[in-house]
């Protein structure tokens, strides 16, 4: 499974940890790092069956704004 949001499509990215004095000297004592996304596995009954996502907090805003019904066959995880 894809570490990604099928909602917002929100994907892990790289970030750098430094300051620009570091950066004046080309001294990176940091390295790169990884930016997560907050995933979260959620649960959700639509006419009787049980649909498993994995998605963001801000996915979980939209289903709550939408409706669990709409959104999730937007993203095409249920069957017409």
């Amino acid at each position: 499974m894809a570490k990604q949001c099928p909602i917002t499509g929100k994907r892990p990215v790289v970030g750098g940890g430094y300051s620009n004095r570091t950066r004046a000297t080309k001294f990176n004592p940091t390295g790169r790092t990884w930016k997560r996304t907050n995933l979260q596995k959620q649960t959700f009954i639509v006419n009787g069956k049980k649909v498993k996502v994995s998605i963001t907090a801000k996915g979980l805003r939209s289903v709550k704004k939408h409706g669990a019904e709409k959104v999730l066959k937007m993203i095409g995880a249920l069957r017409p």
